[in-house]
């Protein structure tokens, strides 16, 4: 990333935001959310009698003087929830004079720092050619001033194989998977949708942020043009008319139509971006108001 990510009052702003989640958690270590556990936070949850070993300092004796009998106060234990960060490191999202790669980095940027901010954990992935490459893990500030320095130093390579990179990260336990990527793939969405099903399987909620530049979403009109694949590249000579290009708009809305609908098939939300859209608009209207953030 070429320049600072966050001025002083995104900053502030991103202090006064949660990731949301749809589940309880009934694991990980003690966080920040509530979780199905029954520990010793402030949020009380219940009464039960009292059992030998339990601590004095939990016994309701308000209780004790009505009914003559010990009961402790049990309350909701508080968890730490897993965020698992996909992103795309293909060759295509290097492209667009507002640099698709540069606002997936952003976002994962941002949804990294909410998702510290407020004690939860994160494990950042990237997904180049079919394989899954470790770019860090962990919670707390020292976490997110390494993956700023790691997102500093990603290149996007190589072709795109989503569903074989994704299979290929362990995931244990409940948690929130998010994908960053154009999903320009290879092989298509039945591709695409092979890591998806491993996602469900894992009982993750899943969040796909689709990042798409101007070209790819307008195209501008010329006599002729070499169009060469980023990620493989084949060339391919062709003359761009307004016909070809209205072709070319009308498939690109069956495409995300059909993405659009296998996200809802796996229980998925989608977000679609504009690398020129602002990094604020983005995060707090746009995951806003698909209660991604809160």
């Amino acid at each position: 990333m070429k320049e600072n990510i966050f001025d002083k009052d995104f900053f502030t702003k991103l202090n006064k935001i949660n990731m949301a989640l749809n589940f309880r958690l009934s694991n990980g270590t003690q966080g920040g959310r509530k979780s199905k556990a029954k520990g010793v936070s402030v949020e009380f949850s219940d009464f039960r009698e009292y059992a030998p070993g339990d601590d004095f300092r939990r016994i309701d004796w308000n209780a004790y003087g009505r009914l003559d009998k010990l009961f402790v106060k049990v309350f909701m234990e508080e968890r730490e929830g897993v965020f698992n960060f996909f992103l795309d490191k293909s060759k295509s999202m290097d492209q667009g004079d507002d640099n698709k790669g540069e606002m997936a980095l952003k976002i994962m940027a941002a949804l990294g720092y909410i998702t510290i901010n407020n004690l939860d954990r994160i494990i950042v992935s990237g997904l180049e050619d079919g394989n899954i490459i470790d770019l860090g893990s962990g919670t707390g500030k020292r976490t997110f001033q390494k993956l700023l320095r790691d997102l500093n130093n990603i290149e996007f390579n190589g072709a795109t194989n989503l569903g074989e990179s994704i299979r290929k990260r362990k995931i244990t336990g409940r948690g929130v998977s998010i994908v960053v990527s154009d999903f320009l793939n290879n092989g298509g969405l039945e591709n695409l949708e092979e890591g998806l099903k491993y996602l469900a399987f894992k009982k993750q909620q899943i969040i796909l942020v689709q990042v798409l530049s101007k070209e790819d979403m307008e195209p501008t009109i010329d006599e002729e043009v070499t169009l060469i694949d980023s990620e493989t590249r084949e060339e391919v000579k062709m003359t761009l008319n307004y016909k070809v290009i209205e072709e070319y708009k009308k498939a690109l809305k069956t495409y995300n139509n059909n993405l659009k609908n296998m996200a809802k098939k796996y229980g998925a939300k989608i977000v679609f971006v504009r690398s020129d859209e602002a990094l604020e608009k983005v995060i707090l209207d746009k995951f806003t108001r698909n209660n991604i953030v809160v």
